[in-house]
């Protein structure tokens, strides 16, 4: 599979919550180094497919109806890097910790693979986590005066 159709299908897992093409599209040895707003550590290294599900679902519990939008898609050598715009209602615990807001979110985030045997292999993320927790109401914008 090209790299762009990988990261189409990994996109595809967190849009429909269909994780059953996972193994075919992420590498069992996946490190990856990107965390949740609030998290203390990365995961490091994971089994791929089970933590792509359970990265799916976690999201998915929290926004229902997430979806993300590639805008661009880019590759060179054993890199792959995507754009999209992500949205959603958070109707979930957010984190599992902070009451669902009932409001929606939309930001852009960039993700970036290592592309080992075929599948993605290594995962980095820069996400607009401000920008969306001052849209759901998590933090507030400072005071001036």
């Amino acid at each position: 599979m090209d790299t762009h159709g990988l990261v189409r299908d990994w996109v595809a897992v967190f849009n429909t919550g269909d994780a059953s093409r996972a193994d075919q599209v992420v590498s069992e040895a996946f490190v990856e180094h990107a965390t949740a707003p609030f998290s203390q550590d990365t995961p490091g290294r994971v089994d791929g497919p089970v933590h792509l599900t359970e990265a799916s679902s976690w999201l998915r519990a929290q926004f229902p109806d997430l979806r993300m939008e590639i805008e661009a898609i880019v590759a060179e050598r054993d890199t792959v890097a995507v754009l999209v715009t992500s949205t959603g209602t958070n109707r979930g615990p957010l984190n599992d910790v902070i009451p669902a807001t009932e409001r929606t979110f939309s930001a852009r985030q960039s993700h970036w693979f290592r592309v080992e045997d075929g599948r993605l292999a290594e995962h980095w993320a820069t996400r607009d986590d401000l920008s969306t927790m001052l849209q759901l109401g998590i933090v507030s914008r400072p005071v001036v005066g």
